[in-house]
């Protein structure tokens, strides 16, 4: 006999039980921060930041790394994005390649045909307009093929050290299962934690809840029952947890 959805998700977890909103602490994004930090240190950074760390921080690697990252578990961005700069690495080097090549080194990541068009025209791009470097301005890189807000913030908050939110998939669930923000998008959560996230925090929030939102926000059964933020989290959505 076929199961309902309902039915098997009550194997898989636990029914929420969602007390009356009084009986939730008001959300303190300062205290949520704080916790979110120490639950995610026995996990691998998100990405681009652990990318980062390792040397890649150039506007340009940044904004290669990103692109290498869009519908692409960080598992294989990583290795994928050091396999491409262990061969080129600035504008200059990538441009030379043959886009074939590109899509050689890259082949593990999605769409990787697409992408290695892409990056090589960026190369191009930032060699032909740029004099071989990338600037520090959201309004140029986003003139660049291939490249929308959430890479641009990404790359200005890491490379250039600018103030700047960017919104995966993660940023927007968490948020919004939280009930900080209430809003349907991604480009939505983007301008609502814009007008309300505290500053010091625009660009830490991505390398905290990618993580966060990976292994134990999760989009389907969350671990509830060891979340860190679960006295102030109201559940938005949430029907089953662990």
């Amino acid at each position: 006999m076929r199961q309902s959805r309902a039915g098997i998700l009550r194997r898989r977890g636990k029914r929420v039980e969602k007390p009356g909103f009084s009986t939730k602490r008001l959300f303190d994004i300062d205290v949520a921060v704080e916790r979110v930090r120490e639950a995610i240190k026995p996990f691998a950074k998100a990405a681009m930041f652990e990318l980062a760390d390792d040397g890649f921080n150039s506007v340009f690697e940044q904004l290669v790394a990103c692109i290498i990252s869009i519908r692409t578990l960080d598992e294989v961005t990583i290795p994928t994005a050091r396999k491409l700069f262990a061969v080129a690495r600035t504008p200059g080097q990538v441009s030379r390649l043959q886009v074939k090549k590109i899509d050689e080194l890259i082949s593990a990541c999605t769409f990787h045909e697409a992408k290695a068009r892409t990056i090589r025209t960026i190369a191009s791009e930032a060699v032909q307009r740029f004099g071989g470097a990338l600037p520090c301005d959201g309004e140029k890189l986003m003139e660049l093929h291939g490249v929308g807000p959430k890479c641009a913030n990404l790359v200005l908050g890491i490379a250039c050290g600018q103030g700047k939110i960017s919104v995966d998939i993660h940023v927007h669930r968490v948020t919004n299962r939280w009930g900080y923000v209430q809003t349907r998008t991604p480009e939505q959560t983007m301008a609502a934690l814009e007008a309300k996230l505290p500053k010091q925090y625009w660009i830490e929030i991505n390398s905290l809840l990618v993580p966060f939102g990976k292994h134990i926000c999760t989009g389907r059964t969350p671990k509830c029952s060891t979340c860190p933020v679960l006295e102030m989290c109201q559940q938005v959505g949430v029907e089953v947890h662990r």
